[in-house]
């Protein structure tokens, strides 16, 4: 039995109450989009031509949500810029004669706020400290290494960057790869493998997904920041008629850790070689933060590894920019491994693993995109150097804690406008991620085509990247947006969000409710 079961008005932590009618609604367009695709199938597969005696390459069903859905709005996706990706961009124009099948560029651009990008700090556009350096270092050693790290890829820059870069988040160590994305996807298969077990959260990212499968462990999932009941209390208050009720929670982390411990492998019920429980700082498509000290904890009691993924949280949270750990007061000596990007905060290309010695000289000897792929290009390599320094006010001026500040303040700010305007918003406090659902699919090309019309140039996010039935647009804030910037999102969203009927009012909860509601931490 969860909370939600004893209570449901305490469902949704951020006090929205989604509408039945929204549900069934968003369940019908589906159902008649389903319907009559599978109806234009059919006639298709009459008349079908191939070549003769080949199978198909692709399978129809596995292809039917890219050509009935994703085709007839692919407007509202990759659309070009031509400019960086700063708080204001070019937007390149696009016309399409064939109902969205194909897409065609024109010469003409459109100016529009951005926000899509994850520039959180303001780095990917001119900055009067870290571009003069980058551009030096590609006058001396030109765009790319062309060689992989081991080969003759490595420069005293990237030597450079992996100490600050331990420094920064509190490690003795660190390695960087040339991709972010490949981080996570080349090292999870180089730390765990036949006879382990990854216990990974059930919204981490693909390149998690993808690295996790590819490892040959065995994969269970947790389910994201939640608890389960384990018993309820009941306390007289003094001099009152009312009753305080307590519940004793447990995260489901432990119940999936405590399950997998008992039973072993599989068949021959062995004890694991390993475990490493797999969770991110901030949730890209949810815009939440992890219960980090609660995990901690967790893993600490069953003897587990900890693999933390700070892609959108390093550089973005925390007092100093020094993510999650940061943020909630968590010892970085109890995080095994560390992995971040620099695609975001520090507006480069590349991601990072740190933890001890061992661990990083170990990970050079054996991750694939170490010893295959070419290095991070020495440019991007500076530009992380460059904003690393001015985040620690290495420049000589406090621009980065002025950012950090900066981020912050825009974050919450918008947060507080769009719920205040009915939006049913996630993510948590300081979070620059915030998802506003759309729900309904016939909902996400309207969204974005009427921002488009409005000069606001946001990103909608629909299957597979989430679940089927919650479509979202993903609002990313940044320290170069100014408070006109923020002042006319806030209103372009509002009006968009009249017109397409998303405004999902907040219900305040009874001053004089009688049921307190407590995590475990709390009541300890």
């Amino acid at each position: 039995m969860t909370v939600a079961e004893l209570n449901p008005e305490m469902e949704n932590e951020e006090g929205f109450e989604v509408p039945y009618h929204v549900a069934l609604t968003t369940y019908f367009s589906y159902a008649i989009l389903f319907i009559i695709g599978s109806i234009r199938d059919f006639y298709r597969t009459l008349r079908r031509t191939g070549k003769k005696g080949y199978a198909p390459l692709c399978k129809d069903f596995e292809d039917f949500y890219t050509r009935r859905l994703y085709h007839r709005i692919q407007d509202c996706f990759n659309r070009p810029i031509a400019s960086a990706p700063t708080n204001w961009i070019d937007v390149v124009e696009r016309v399409s004669y064939d109902s969205n099948k194909t897409l065609h560029q024109t010469e003409n651009t459109v100016r529009c706020l951005n926000l899509g990008s994850y520039n959180y700090l303001g780095f990917a556009s001119h900055d009067e400290y870290c571009t003069p350096r980058v551009v030096e270092a590609m006058n001396k050693y030109g765009a790319s290494a062309c060689s992989a790290r081991i080969d003759s890829g490595t420069t005293v820059l990237h030597n450079e960057l992996e100490v600050l870069v331990a420094k920064y988040v509190g490690k003795p160590a660190a390695m960087v790869h040339g991709m972010g994305y490949a981080t996570n996807s080349t090292s999870l298969p180089v730390l765990v493998g036949k006879g382990g077990l990854i216990v990974s959260d059930a919204l981490n990212h693909a390149s998690i997904v993808n690295g996790s499968r590819g490892s040959g462990a065995k994969i269970k999932v947790f389910q994201h920041n939640t608890t389960f009941l384990l018993s309820v209390h009941e306390m007289k208050l003094e001099d009152s008629r009312d009753y305080l009720y307590f519940l004793i929670d447990a995260s489901h982390l432990e119940q999936v850790l405590r399950e997998a411990i008992s039973q072993g492998q599989p068949r021959t019920h062995r004890p694991w070689k390993k475990i490493l429980v797999v969770i991110e700082g901030i949730y890209s498509m949810e815009g939440e933060t992890c219960r980090l000290k609660e995990i901690v904890t967790v893993a600490k009691k069953y003897k587990t590894f900890i693999y933390l993924d700070e892609a959108h949280s390093i550089g973005a949270i925390g007092k100093t920019g020094k993510g999650i750990c940061e943020l909630q007061g968590v010892d970085t000596a109890d995080i095994d491994v560390m992995m971040g990007t620099f695609t975001k905060s520090f507006g480069s290309c590349g991601g990072y693993i740190a933890g001890s010695e061992e661990l990083i000289k170990y990970m050079k000897y054996t991750n694939p995109a170490h010893l295959y792929a070419t290095s991070m290009s020495v440019p991007a390599v500076q530009q992380v150097i460059s904003a690393l320094e001015v985040i620690l006010g290495l420049d000589g001026s406090n621009r980065g804690a002025m950012k950090l500040t900066q981020v912050r303040e825009n974050s919450n700010y918008v947060r507080s406008e769009l719920r205040n305007r009915g939006f049913e918003v996630l993510g948590d406090t300081d979070s620059p991620v915030m998802p506003v659902m759309l729900y309904n699919p016939g909902k996400i090309p309207a969204f974005s085509r009427e921002c488009l019309k409005r000069n606001v140039a946001v990103v909608v996010v629909a299957f597979p990247a989430t679940p089927l039935l919650l479509a979202r647009t993903r609002v990313c804030i940044s320290a170069s947006h100014t408070r006109e910037d923020l002042d006319k999102a806030v209103k372009v969203i509002s009006e968009v969000g009249e017109m397409c009927n998303i405004k999902y009012f907040p219900r305040k909860l009874a001053e004089d409710e009688k049921f307190f509601w407590y995590d475990q931490k709390k009541l300890e």
